[in-house]
């Protein structure tokens, strides 16, 4: 009844079935400890907005990495800006991801001989992609910033490819120790993004990088990771779901395929139609016709038997003349 199963492209359905569903199982577990993962950085992350304020020398130093658990932790520093080395950072979009422009990056020169580089913010970008673009005035005199504090930036930690050979003073990533040979002051690792500027600034200033918010894979929050593994797990159980569906569904065809070669074969011995019944109807009258025929032969027997007695008689009573 289900010998169709062993068909090749029934075997060969089956069996991408029965590969398919652990495959499906694994992606399902790799989301969720992505979905995992990127919640405990989430929390920590939560964590660092929540947290007061701290030095940005208590962070970071030169040579020295950021730790995970204080990126975008608040920090303050005390200095005067560099705009004779600060460069613009290609390809970044502005706050609503409506435009692609430039971040601009000028380092800070703090009051202990250090420097540290802060994104001022967004700005659009001009006709001539491969001149440094006209940038609003940087605050003159000693000034104290307050911002988060980020780790430098790298190809695997935000997809994006340094490129060589770009026109002077851009750059791709925001990464100090690349741009460490640039400066006499020693730079401190990671920078910071901009978020108060004391005193006020002059008008004009860049767009400041948001904060983080959920959604934002760039600034931590993950993606919606929980549904990419519930729906692999459901497509699991849709695969054998569908193969009896369609083991089914070819069962009824073929039972109704047989069904109909069945009856046409019966076709043949159906009764007669109208002109055979006429012709058998003949062939009976004339059968009918010899029945009669016999019969009244037989009949006459008995008149002829009957007529026979008094002749024979008539002979019995006649004289013999001899």
């Amino acid at each position: 009844m289900y010998r169709f199963l062993l068909t090749r492209q029934w075997v060969i359905l089956t069996l991408v079935g029965l590969v398919l569903m652990p495959v499906m199982v694994e992606l399902g577990i790799w989301q969720m400890h992505r979905h995992e993962r990127e919640n405990a950085d989430n929390s920590l992350i939560a964590h660092s907005l929540a947290a007061p304020s701290v030095p940005v020398e208590k962070l970071t130093s030169p040579g020295a990495k950021v730790p995970a658990d204080d990126n975008f932790r608040t920090v303050t520093a005390t200095g005067h800006y560099d705009p004779a080395h600060q460069v613009v950072v290609r390809h970044r979009t502005s706050a609503d991801d409506s435009t692609i422009g430039f971040y601009l990056v000028t380092p800070l020169i703090l009051n202990d001989g250090k420097a540290v580089l802060v994104n001022r913010g967004w700005i659009a970008s001009q006709e001539d992609p491969t001149s440094f673009p006209t940038v609003p005035a940087t605050p003159k005199g000693q000034v104290t910033i307050t911002g988060r504090i980020r780790p430098d930036e790298t190809t695997a930690s935000t997809s994006i490819q340094d490129k060589p050979g770009l026109p002077p003073r851009q750059i791709m990533l925001i990464n100090s120790d690349k741009l460490r040979g640039q400066l006499s002051e020693p730079l401190l690792h990671g920078y910071v993004e901009v978020t108060h500027t004391s005193p006020a600034p002059p008008a004009g200033q860049p767009q400041q990088v948001p904060p983080p918010t959920p959604g934002d894979t760039d600034g931590g929050y993950s993606p919606p990771h929980l549904a990419y593994a519930w729906q692999w797990w459901l497509f699991v159980v849709m695969v054998p779901v569908g193969w009896i569906i369609l083991v089914r569904r070819e069962h009824r065809d073929q039972v109704a395929k047989r069904d109909r070669a069945r009856a046409e074969a019966a076709g043949g011995d159906d009764p007669p139609t109208g002109d055979d019944t006429q012709a058998d109807d003949g062939g009976t009258g004339t059968t009918d016709a010899s029945v009669e025929s016999g019969t009244g032969a037989a009949g006459k027997e008995p008149q002829t038997a009957a007529a026979g007695v008094p002749a024979a008689a008539e002979r019995a009573a006649a004289p013999d003349t001899e």
